[in-house]
């Protein structure tokens, strides 16, 4: 195999490591969720960054930049093991925009969801995600 990317991984101590690029920045990986968010959550806090960095981009290219967006993300776990994520679902506040452009959001949050997040698609196919969005005009 050809390795597109490459991270390390250091443990730290109980279930607690730290890790990232091997020539980047480091963040805390804790198991028991004491020094850093566990594995689970960062597989929802990745499929979160990469579909909002998609739908910020997007939107841009459509020429309605957002002023803030802001992710929520929910994850539904199946009981027996692996306890993986059998569902999804994530709000998207999306700030700064007119009533008129909802429209073209809810396009790149399909767009994101349908062809463009690495991450999501390097899950398995069968994971349900929803996605809701909200505009906060700041009126």
């Amino acid at each position: 195999m050809k390795a597109d990317k490459e991270v390390g991984l250091r443990w730290t101590g109980g279930l607690a490591f730290e890790g990232g690029p091997v020539d980047g920045p480091r963040i805390a990986v804790d198991g028991d969720s004491r020094t850093g968010p566990s594995p689970m959550d960062l597989v929802l806090v990745a499929v979160a960054a990469c579909m909002a960095i998609d739908v910020k981009l997007i939107l841009e290219k459509m020429r309605v930049p957002p002023e803030t967006l802001d992710v929520t993300a929910q994850g539904e776990r199946v009981d027996d093991q692996p306890r993986r994520y059998s569902g999804v679902r994530m709000v998207f506040r999306v700030g700064g925009l007119a009533a008129t452009d909802r429209g073209k959001a809810e396009k790149a949050i399909a767009l994101s969801k349908e062809k463009y997040c690495s991450v999501l698609f390097s899950l398995r196919p069968d994971l349900r995600l929803e996605t809701a969005l909200e505009i906060d005009s700041g009126v």
